[in-house]
């Protein structure tokens, strides 16, 4: 009779102790959940990185997968995302920074009252939504910058609280005419951070859909071994003609932004060439194209003693790493042909690159460690120029890592795994849910 009873009440404990953790596991649920980070997009007018997701606009990488994550430092204008990395807030999705007149797909749009619908992933707490757009005279083919904006926002809304799954304003948008793109930005309460996103839009009623006319008189002069001047008269337009764009046949070489003579540089002596110029316009309207100016550049006589010009512009290009940097710089020109790049860390060849190659990922570095980078130009005659501009980058400190993640730990919230090279962060009690896996919002990224 005694074992009997203390079995049974062995049996009640038990109960009693899983009701207790199941009852816990569910208030950490709740618990955490508040506390998940934000994300989310604009889906109505569709965003860039919506349309991106949809499959109408292409060629955008890794935003496809996580239109909603399009985040960096909030205080825009006077912080966020820098100039030319405004649509990919930040430059992690690089490809939506790439802008010009054509680049992307638009949404008609009308002055007046607009409904601006967010999709939101995870919800948070919020302080603003704020919307600007561009000015009338903006270049659509400039990066984006602080200087495309009106930097007062035609609506701004204070927000103290934390929305559902969607979100709306309804904005008085202002009156434009032909391309435009629309900045909104979701301000969070709780974080540094906000989410940023571009819309491309078209103002159906001023639509621009008239070309400008042909440019007449392209002539070529100054002809030399690696170097030519192209010059043209104005198109015209019912709007106005805002560049122009230079073809060497099919392939488009250079474009100015309303100038009527271009220098092209960096040319192959002793090659044909066969230039032609159009016209655009704000609304991405192209001309037909110009007459042909054909012309040869000049023979080098004697052995080749002359080197290339020194690259300009070496800059990172990307995320610096703790153990790699991405550098870009822009080409030299020489009197032959340029053959290649040389890629110096302080006074070491790290390697050589050919001439096609304007970029380069140094790798195998030391995290936390200032590094000095120069490029050199080579011709084909083993001439090299001097050194490029002197770019000091420092590297990060290594990453934090934690344990591995087990499919058979118990994680509850606070734990941190490393999983797959990320890591991250549980937000409440989990069993067997993969990291960085659908559906698996219990964890979130580490930045």
């Amino acid at each position: 009779m005694i074992t009997l009873r203390i079995a049974k009440l062995g049996k009640i404990k038990l109960l009693v102790a899983s009701g207790m953790m199941l009852i816990m596991s569910i208030a950490m649920f709740f618990v955490f959940e508040g506390k998940a980070s934000a994300h989310g997009y604009v889906n109505s007018p569709s965003s860039r990185a919506a349309l991106c997701a949809s499959g109408v606009n292409t060629n955008c990488g890794l935003i496809i997968y996580e239109p909603y994550s399009l985040e960096a430092l909030k205080g825009f204008p006077a912080a966020g995302p820098a100039d030319g990395k405004i649509a990919s807030a930040n430059g992690q999705f690089a490809p939506l920074d790439q802008q010009s007149a054509t680049r992307w797909s638009k949404i008609n749009l009308s002055p007046g009252p607009t409904t601006f619908n967010w999709n939101i992933k995870v919800p948070h707490a919020t302080s603003s939504w704020k919307y600007y757009i561009t000015k009338q005279d903006w270049d659509p083919n400039a990066p984006l910058s602080r200087a495309s904006f009106d930097l007062t926002p035609f609506c701004n809304v204070s927000y103290s609280g934390t929305p559902g799954n969607t979100y709306s304003d309804t904005c008085n948008v202002p009156d434009r005419t032909g391309y435009q793109v629309i900045l909104a930005v979701w301000t969070i309460s709780d974080t540094a951070n906000a989410f940023y996103n571009v819309i491309d839009v078209n103002f159906p009623g001023n639509l621009d859909t008239v070309a400008p006319t042909v440019p007449t008189n392209v002539t070529a002069s100054n002809i030399a071994t690696t170097s030519a001047t192209i010059t043209w008269n104005a198109a015209t337009d019912n709007v106005g003609v805002t560049d122009y764009r230079i073809f060497n046949g099919s392939t488009q070489i250079a474009s100015t932004n309303g100038a009527l003579s271009y220098n092209l540089t960096g040319l192959t002596s002793n090659t044909t060439y066969n230039i032609t110029v159009k016209a655009v316009d704000a609304a991405g309207n192209v001309s037909a194209g110009s007459n042909s100016a054909a012309f040869t550049t000049l023979t080098v006589i004697g052995p080749d003693i002359d080197p290339p010009s020194a690259p300009t512009s070496l800059h990172v290009m990307g995320s610096t790493t703790s153990t790699t940097v991405p550098l870009m710089w822009n080409a030299s020109s020489d009197n032959v042909a340029v053959t290649g790049y040389q890629v110096f860390s302080s006074n070491t060849l790290v390697t050589n690159v050919s001439v096609s190659t304007l970029e380069y990922v140094v790798s195998n570095l030391s995290a936390n460690t200032a590094y000095t980078f120069t490029v050199k130009a080579v011709d084909a005659a083993g001439n090299i120029s001097a050194a490029s501009n002197t770019l000091n980058v420092t590297t990060p400190a290594a990453p934090t890592t934690y344990p591995t993640w087990s499919s058979s730990t118990v994680y509850v919230g606070g734990n941190k795994v490393t999983h797959n090279g990320v890591n991250y962060e549980a937000k409440w009690w989990t069993l067997g849910q993969a990291p960085g896996s659908a559906g698996a919002d219990v964890w979130k990224l580490i930045p």
